[in-house]
């Protein structure tokens, strides 16, 4: 498969602290990627999960491929809280995510965040 249309090039941007790569992949939940990629660029305020940030993007789509445990560097879409989430630690999360993707580039631009702090998402 072409990795430009398997993989979909993104750049996350924290206020006040930066911005890092990262990369959706169409293969892990072809429906949610889809939804999210009509969506960007998307923004949001973060909220703290143990070991990741979230926030609120309502993208109308139950879980697909969802998983209860997530690496570091997943990006995902949790349906219960209609949230997008990205971990920077291993993680069981609260209920099933659906995994849209991971983050390429630096990690530390989420560890510390404050809640509420901007967050958002684009086709680079």
């Amino acid at each position: 498969m072409d990795n430009s249309v398997s993989r979909i090039p993104l750049r996350l941007i924290v206020d006040g602290k930066g911005e890092t790569k990262g990369e959706l992949i169409r293969f892990l939940a072809p429906r949610t990627v889809e939804r999210v990629l009509s969506m960007l660029p998307v923004e949001g305020r973060a909220a703290l999960l143990k070991e990741g940030v979230y926030f609120e993007k309502s993208l109308s789509i139950g879980t697909e491929k969802a998983v209860s445990v997530v690496e570091a560097r997943s990006l995902a879409y949790w349906p219960m809280a209609s949230s997008i989430c990205i971990f920077y630690g291993k993680t069981q999360t609260y209920s099933p995510v659906n995994i849209i993707g991971r983050v390429t580039g630096d990690l530390d631009l989420f560890k510390g965040l404050n809640s509420g702090t901007r967050i958002k998402i684009e086709k680079v």
